[in-house]
């Protein structure tokens, strides 16, 4: 697909993991050309360095119209970059959306407050001849599927990259070994299952969260027989979405059950101690690793999110957790994902998929 040149609203959130979608752009896009991020807390910086400390050249600028000073007719579309809690709007973005639509911007959001429906921006959007994309709104029954044992059709090993909560890094840990095992001459398809994943722009996949829950488990079939039959890949990866026991929104066996998943990267975020934005206590490693067992698959490595922790404190528990678990355990941002491949190659070549 052709990408389209596009700006990216955070607005103060840039430096959180509420901006995860404007991370997931920065990190790579076959849909979008990102070719700056409006927020008006890190105005003058490079938006990689406000991420993760690594430049990327892509500026921070305050508001729309000083980006659209500097780009003009290059920018065709404004993304909204920001993934709140049950995905509202926050009132500080809704000046910089009209602002994005009066400089004739399309508008592509993927919160489940749908911009299309609100009158005022619709009209507005009427007015300047531009288009809302709400990547969320669900898809009519008629074009949902239902699970059928397909999936057992699909010799393809399939590795689902879980979490241990939610917005801990899955889809990014996915992109990197994706890329690794690309990088080592394994052709491999990543199945997105949320809104940044279709911006990134993967052909196959699927909105979990906005999907009817009668069809979820044929919406995971059909993204990998699709996947399977129209990319033929020897590996495919399937983004995961929440946490197998997380209260607020368990998932996690679909991939598993559904998907007939047999391989698991399980991604950790040893800096939190609870389930995000709930009291609930996160459980250990070694019971969620019991729990993905008794589904039928088998964990093979542990990645981890830097979140809350220094470089000592993340080198001693990769290292405790290592001797605890006897796997794997990587840490993405920090060292990559190239150590996986030994562990990935075993999996392929054990042939139980």
């Amino acid at each position: 697909m052709q990408r389209q040149k596009a700006i990216v609203l955070t607005n103060g959130f840039l430096h959180t993991p509420f901006a995860k979608t404007c991370h997931g752009l920065l990190r790579g896009s076959d849909r979008f050309e990102v070719l700056a991020v409006i927020d008006n807390q890190h105005t003058g910086a490079d938006a990689g360095e406000v991420m993760d400390g690594k430049p990327l050249g892509i500026p921070v600028y305050g508001d729309v119209a000083t980006a659209m000073a500097h780009f003009g007719a290059a920018v065709t579309t404004c993304v909204m970059g920001v993934a709140t809690s049950g995905g509202y709007l926050p009132d500080s973005i809704k000046v910089a959306i009209e602002s994005a639509i009066r400089h004739k911007l399309s508008v592509v959001s993927g919160l489940h407050t749908f911009l299309s429906d609100d009158p005022h921006f619709s009209s507005l959007a009427a007015e300047y001849g531009v288009s809302i994309t709400d990547v969320r709104k669900p898809r009519p029954r008629n074009q949902l599927k239902f699970w059928s044992g397909e999936i057992y059709q699909v010799p393809t090993p399939k590795i689902a990259v879980l979490g241990m909560d939610c917005a801990v890094g899955k889809r990014t840990t996915c992109r990197f070994v994706m890329e690794m095992c690309r990088k080592n001459g394994i052709a491999t398809e990543m199945i997105y299952t949320g809104q940044t994943g279709w911006m990134q722009g993967y052909p196959h996949g699927f909105i979990f969260d906005s999907t009817v829950n009668d069809f979820i488990g044929g919406e995971v079939e059909r993204a990998i027989v699709e996947c399977a039959r129209e990319s033929n890949p020897e590996l495919i990866l399937i983004e995961g979405q929440s946490a197998l026991r997380n209260p607020s929104g368990p998932c996690g066996a679909e991939f598993l059950l559904s998907g007939n998943a047999k391989g698991v990267i399980l991604q950790h975020v040893p800096g939190r101690k609870h389930y995000e934005d709930t009291p609930a206590i996160l459980p250990t490693v070694a019971s969620e690793i019991a729990l993905i067992q008794s589904y039928g698959a088998a964990v093979l490595a542990i990645t981890l999110n830097e979140e809350g922790m220094s470089d000592a404190e993340m080198t001693a528990c990769q290292s405790a957790l290592q001797e605890e678990l006897g796997l794997p355990v990587v840490r993405p941002l920090k060292e990559g994902v190239e150590k996986l491949l030994p562990t990935i190659r075993s999996f392929m070549e054990q042939g139980n998929h």
